[in-house]
């Protein structure tokens, strides 16, 4: 039964102190430097960056995740490298380039021009610690969703992304006292249990 699981590989083994072999990246700014209004998750504009990868690296996707109103940003990038991250990033935010106000990623190479994806969108990046997944676990919960569309055996290049980020963006959510995170985001005002959204 657990291969009908969302989650249905096998666990991986914690890395908890394990070194970093990916390499360096320079002049990142650690999470840890990342204002506390962050955390609270009471404003709209600090967002997660992450990506998946098709099998055998075939094709990926870029996902970007707001993390008050769980609103979702997705593209699909022929190479997971940073002049690809970063040109989808520039693609994705026209039109709603004033809602980014923060940005976490990991330590991934295709970050590698974090500096430069700052200075477009004048946005502060920071970079999650090492194997510490759960510093950004609202993007991973949401590749996790993607990842039942988009499984790893497949193809990313060949792969049709919309239906799938409309049906994301438009889900209740349960956190959002079941408002859509296209609602939250969009600004459109309900009162739920004593909190306007």
């Amino acid at each position: 039964m657990y291969k009908h699981l969302r989650r249905s590989n096998r666990k991986r083994k914690k890395r908890y102190g394990s070194p970093e072999r990916r390499g360096q990246i320079p002049e990142r700014v650690s999470i840890d430097n990342r204002p506390k209004i962050v955390d609270a998750r009471e404003r709209i504009g600090d967002w997660e960056a992450d990506t998946i990868i098709g099998r055998n690296h075939k094709g990926a996707i870029l996902t970007l995740v707001e993390r008050k109103s769980k609103y979702t940003l997705i593209r699909k990038i022929n190479r997971k490298t940073s002049h690809a991250v970063n040109t989808a990033i520039s693609e994705l935010v026209k039109g709603i380039k004033e809602r980014f106000l923060t940005m976490t990623v990991d330590n991934g190479k295709e970050f590698a021009s974090h500096k430069e994806i700052a200075s477009r969108l004048n946005v502060d990046v920071y970079f999650a610690h090492p194997y510490h997944s759960w510093e950004r676990g609202l993007n991973e919960n949401t590749n996790g969703l993607l990842r039942q569309y988009f499984t790893k055996k497949m193809d990313l290049r060949k792969i049709s992304i919309e239906h799938v980020l409309h049906m994301l963006n438009n889900r209740p959510r349960k956190l959002l006292n079941f408002l859509t995170p296209d609602e939250v985001f969009n600004h459109i005002s309900y009162k739920t249990n004593g909190c306007t959204y």
